[in-house]
């Protein structure tokens, strides 16, 4: 599903072609039988003159979806258009004019019409979902698609806070949002991580009061069986947040994310061969994803545990290549180039992991992040390698 053109004269108007690709991927996702790119690599494409053939040879999949969305005040002209990738030719092809809350059933039509064009059915939980949106008040949907647009920014305190209260006030407006809860959660979540002023503890009572809710009125979103996950993960139930992945998965084995929060839950649960299959997945779900490092850091941690350095360190290169910016891949990658007897090479990662972490200069730090302390196998593994590798190139105890 490649991001649809925005032609409304406004161009503030990109986050609302924006939000009805992402319902529509949302929705295709859930045709019994199907895979779907994610979001986030389908929107690399965004903007770009590209080639059907060559994305369906790049990605592996048979059609592309594109087209374009024109509003006008409550007027709204949808066009999409189905793309055979091995021939490009046009399988089929449709043109929507409708008011801006009569929109979910128009995307209803659109996804429904596709199904039984590629002879597939919906699952009842995209019915389900599409039902919800039928009833939803049109300007809070206006503000959970401008709550996901601020999400899927790179993420900074300032983004961060825009999403929260762009999903705030959606719930202000239709306290009945299933997708708002999800979004805001989802932020809260991230916020925890990247705001040194939030209110953790506080939040994260929150964010289980709107997943359980969310879950509540939906028990097969599979979006809030996933943001489920990753707050178990964070307070660190780690057989509770893989149940909630598994779930996910379940009901939209196109889920990067999902595939990825697994992979990291298992690699924390000791069971690292399986962790790998994960990381494998989510990027072949998602092979030009901005959280790539994650899923290739998770592949070289995990292979540095089974003892296979020299793969460890080309996948944790790659990660750090993905992204540069992130402390911890630094510092994992020193670890294993010790390991591999690269010592001077250990010490300049080491290095650049320092600048970007220079509260990151003890073993004991290390041990106090994240969940591996709670499961033995994971714990005593980290002490042999990661551990171990920073101890060779000098990191002290405290």
């Amino acid at each position: 599903m490649l991001p649809l053109e925005n032609l409304s004269k406004e161009q503030d108007q990109e986050y609302f072609a924006d939000g009805v690709t992402d319902d529509l991927t949302t929705d295709l996702s859930r045709i019994s039988g199907g895979f779907v790119i994610s979001r986030t690599t389908a929107f690399t494409y965004k903007g770009k003159a590209v080639d059907v053939k060559e994305i369906g040879h790049d990605l592996g999949v048979r059609y592309v979806l594109e087209g374009s969305v024109r509003r006008s005040g409550n007027q709204v002209h949808v066009s999409v258009q189905l793309i055979d990738t091995a021939t490009g030719a046009h399988v089929w092809a449709d043109q929507f004019d409708t008011e801006r809350q009569d929109l979910a059933q128009t995307q209803a039509e659109i996804t429904s019409r596709l199904a039984s064009t590629l002879r597939l059915a919906l699952g009842r939980d995209a019915i389900r979902r599409i039902e919800e949106a039928k009833t939803m008040s049109p300007d809070a949907q206006d503000l959970v698609w401008r709550g996901w647009d601020w999400r899927f920014k790179p993420q900074t305190t300032e983004t961060l806070h825009q999403a929260r209260q762009s999903f705030e006030r959606a719930l202000q407006l239709d306290p009945r949002s299933t997708n708002a809860r999800i979004g805001l959660a989802s932020t809260l979540i991230a916020i925890s991580i990247f705001d040194p002023d939030a209110a953790v503890e506080q939040d994260r009572a929150i964010t289980e009061q709107l997943l359980n809710e969310a879950l509540d009125f939906d028990p097969e979103s599979p979006d809030a069986h996933r943001v489920m996950g990753e707050l178990r993960g964070q307070q660190k139930r780690l057989p509770e947040a893989r149940i909630e992945f598994e779930t996910a998965l379940q009901l939209d084995p196109s889920s990067s994310g999902a595939a990825s929060g697994l992979g990291w839950t298992l690699f924390y649960l000791g069971q690292f061969a399986a962790a790998i299959q994960q990381a494998e997945k989510a990027v072949r779900l998602s092979p030009r994803d901005p959280f790539l490092w994650g899923r290739y850091l998770l592949l070289g941690s995990s292979l540095a545990r089974l003892g296979r350095l020299d793969e460890a360190v080309e996948f944790t290169s790659k990660a750090r290549a993905a992204n540069p910016h992130i402390a911890v891949t630094h510092f994992v990658l020193a670890a294993e180039l010790a390991l591999k007897g690269d010592l001077a090479g250990g010490k300049v990662a080491l290095q650049e992991g320092l600048k970007l972490s220079p509260q990151s200069r003890s073993i004991e730090f290390w041990r106090q992040q994240g969940p591996c302390s709670v499961t033995p196998v994971c714990s005593e593994n980290r002490e042999k390698t990661f551990f171990a590798g920073l101890r060779l190139l000098g990191l002290p105890e405290n």
